[in-house]
């Protein structure tokens, strides 16, 4: 078979790459954040496969697909089709589940159709996103929103107190004074004592509490209320007040489906006793017994493929999920996983399937079933292409290419190939730093203040009742699905508002337009710099405003539109790509125009503002170079900053903020050792300060330099929930759980690995 060929490769910082690479193989790209990795294995290797693939339909089809543009090389040989894992989120609402997103719920579906009692018809009747299986009256969501009548209504206040807590039946208001005259009670007793019937009469409308209020000017508050905003009829009101109305809201169980988002006919075909409803309540093991037992052969080939797909679903160690779990609702792991086990049971061969990091949000524990994964996928005669920093994941790599030195502009080189033992020898910054594991921390801090989290039942949190230290680092540990981002992000912040800032795993709002400087909100100081210096307007200095090319209008190339064929897009011949006008490229600050300003790293800016540049501006700059950004130029359009440097700046806009308590959630998503180590060393210096930090993370090198580690689990989903560790890391090594014991058999492979 002959090798993948890649010649004269330039695209964004590659140093004109030139290599072979074998296939069948897998094959596992490292390097830091920044270093080309991307550039290579997707701008290239993917964009190219993909593009040619896509070539072959017709024009017509082409213009429904996805654009790939041809990548900046000499010549690309031998190239099989490829299939991408990149690291686009799950997404989803309501209406997906785990079981629509895995097409599992329509096989069941096609399953009651054809042998459920009573039959009813189709499949789409068995489908909450078809109105003729829905529950009508939550659509098929299985909750609907209700007033708050606790938040509306004070039962100890009466009528003339003013006992509705807003100003529609404030005292005197139209509204007030329909109610007032009507009679009902009377107007100064305090709510509470009103008989049922007369509560009914002024809440419902009726006293019985039927749908229809006796006079239909005095509907009932409730009924009122729930006219004014479950039926969107906010228009006159202002914004302000729309909000307010909607904080009445709560949502609650649909009464008529109980939360099971079918209606009663659907709800009332059962195979064996269970409805269609009963086995997405199951987790995988349940469903799959279930399965098991079923004796129809007549739909003996979709129960087959049903049990395949649950099957797959235990292999990657989801087997605690239900079907009817929104993905919206999964962990970071979670929903990694749920993503790859379409590609489990994959019969094709000769593929190339190339994965961004597949580890991302994945506890130690199950990092070693993607690997399996992985070498399944090559052991089926493909090619397995992974971008990945996790050791775990490196060490079971055929071939090693290692991208470098650095990142950015001292980037784009092959440093090292080769196997993982050799990585680990060579001189290779890659192979250095998993050799050069920090220890535990022995020394934690001392705390005496602390937050506490009470009673949280939220999803599968089972009752938790947790201190967090203050003014120390504390580390959440636990598997995918155990509850740490549910009792994180989610409790704490309830139990604690306005007292915590949140950096999560959303990714950046990148635009083409956008750049670190307008991301951190230092490019406004820097245009009104210019125009200080040059006497004119501000505008002038950027690309979204009059100072833009006239012809691209900012955006640096032009695009040529071909009706059903690709556009064919070029680099703006006015202004070579600069995006800005001849006129705001002449104006100059201490010698540089705007342009070459932008082109500057944050340690050249800091030197080139040095005493005309404001403290803030400086401590922004600052802050990139502590997250390790220091070679990243400022004008860098952030459409293509790698995953790693994305995370790393949402944090640099964080810890510029004043604020004395952060939530971090996996911040070294897409992070390199040595730019976990300068983390760890930013993070030491944030608590240094007198900061309080909480970090959500599994890996060991941020777990190892805690002060406080909280593990939740003991497992996943219904099996996790649960506090089964908090103490000093030291302790954690000791106590048995499964992060404790990952995190000390991580140790000891890295001290053989080194003696080997």
């Amino acid at each position: 078979m002959k090798p993948l060929r890649l010649i004269g490769l330039t695209q964004n910082n590659l140093q004109h790459l030139s290599l072979e690479i074998e296939k069948n193989q897998l094959i596992v790209f490292t390097g830091v954040s920044g270093s080309g990795k991307s550039s290579l294995v997707f701008d290239t290797i993917a964009a190219e496969a993909q593009r040619q693939m896509n070539a072959n339909y017709s024009a017509f089809v082409r213009n429904r697909m996805p654009k790939f543009l041809k990548p900046k090389a000499e010549r690309i040989e031998n190239l099989n089709p490829a299939i991408v894992i990149d690291q686009t989120p799950l997404g989803g609402n309501q209406r997906s589940t785990v079981g629509t997103i895995t097409e599992t719920y329509s096989l069941l579906r096609l399953l009651y159709s054809r042998v459920g009692q009573p039959q009813i018809g189709s499949a789409g009747q068995f489908s909450f996103n078809n109105p003729q299986g829905m529950c009508q009256k939550c659509s098929g969501l299985g909750r609907v929103n209700q007033i708050n009548v606790d938040k509306l209504i004070d039962r100890e206040k009466s009528w003339n107190q003013g006992a509705v807590l807003d100003t529609r039946y404030a005292v005197g208001n139209w509204y007030w004074k329909q109610y007032a005259a009507a009679d009902f009670f009377d107007n100064d007793q305090p709510l509470k004592e009103l008989t049922t019937s007369q509560w009914n009469q002024l809440v419902y409308g009726h006293p019985e509490q039927a749908l229809t209020p006796v006079n239909p000017k005095l509907e009932g508050i409730c009924r009122n209320y729930e006219r004014i905003i479950l039926k969107r009829d906010l228009s006159g009101h202002s914004k302000m007040y729309e909000e307010k109305l909607k904080e009445l809201l709560f949502e609650a169980p649909c009464p008529d489906c109980e939360g099971r988002r079918l209606n009663k006919e659907a709800l009332s075909v059962k195979i064996d006793g269970r409805s269609i409803a009963d086995c997405v309540e199951m987790d995988m093991n349940e469903l799959l017994q279930f399965l098991n037992d079923l004796d129809y052969p007549e739909v003996n080939e979709v129960i087959s493929e049903i049990k395949r797909q649950v099957q797959r679903l235990i292999d990657i160690g989801l087997d605690y999920l239900q079907l009817d779990r929104q993905t919206p609702t999964l962990s970071g792991g979670e929903a990694q996983r749920v993503k790859l086990v379409k590609y489990m049971g994959s019969a094709l061969n000769g593929m190339f399937y190339i994965f961004d990091e597949p580890s991302t949000g994945m506890h130690a524990r199950d990092v070693s079933r993607i690997n399996r994964l992985l070498q399944d996928l090559r052991d089926k005669e493909n090619t397995v292409f992974v971008v990945e920093h996790d050791p775990d994941v490196i060490a079971v790599a055929d071939e090693v290419i290692d991208i470098g030195p650095l990142a950015g502009k001292q980037g784009g080189e092959i440093i090292f190939r080769g196997d993982y033992p050799s990585l680990l020898r060579s001189d290779s910054l890659t192979g250095k730093e998993i050799c050069q594991t920090l220890p535990i921390n022995t020394h934690p801090r001392s705390w005496q203040e602390k937050m506490t989290i009470n009673e949280a039942n939220l999803h599968n949190l089972k009752n938790v009742t947790v201190d967090i230290p203050k003014h120390v680092l504390t580390v959440v540990t636990g598997v995918a699905g155990s509850g740490k981002s549910t009792l994180i992000t989610k409790i704490l912040p309830e139990q604690y508002p306005n007292e915590i800032s949140i950096i999560n795993q959303a990714p950046i709002k990148a635009t083409n337009r956008a750049t670190p400087a307008t991301y951190l909100g230092i490019y406004d100081e820097i245009r009104r710099t210019f125009g200080k210096a040059n006497q004119v307007p501000v505008g002038m200095f950027s690309f979204n405003s009059t100072g833009a090319c006239p012809v691209c209008h900012g955006k640096g190339e032009t695009v040529v539109e071909l009706v059903f064929m690709d556009p064919i897009v070029n680099e703006c011949e006015a202004c070579g790509g600069t995006r800005f006008s001849d006129e705001a490229l002449s104006y100059k600050l201490k010698g540089c125009t705007i342009l070459e300003v932008l082109a500057k790293t944050p340690k050249e800016l800091q030197e080139f503002y040095h005493g005309i540049g404001s403290k803030k501006m400086i401590e922004k700059l600052q802050a990139m170079i502590d997250t390790g950004l220091t070679y990243l130029p400022i004008g860098r359009t952030l459409t293509t900053l790698s995953g790693g440097e994305r995370q790393r700046l949402k944090l640099t806009k964080a810890i510029t903020q004043n604020e004395s308590v952060f939530v971090l959630d996996e911040p070294t998503t897409g992070l390199h050792l040595s730019d976990i180590k300068k983390l760890n060393a930013l993070f030491q210096r944030m608590v240094e300060k007198g900061n309080t930090l909480i970090i959500i993370e599994h890996h060991s090198e941020i777990i190892k330099q805690a002060d406080w580690v909280i593990d939740i689990g003991p497992d996943g989903g219904v099996k996790g929930g649960e506090v089964v560790f908090s103490g000093v890391p030291e302790d954690l090594l000791k106590s048995g759980t499964i992060t404790g014991e990952y995190l000390k058999k991580s140790s000891e492979l890295i001290e053989h690995s080194i003696s080997c």
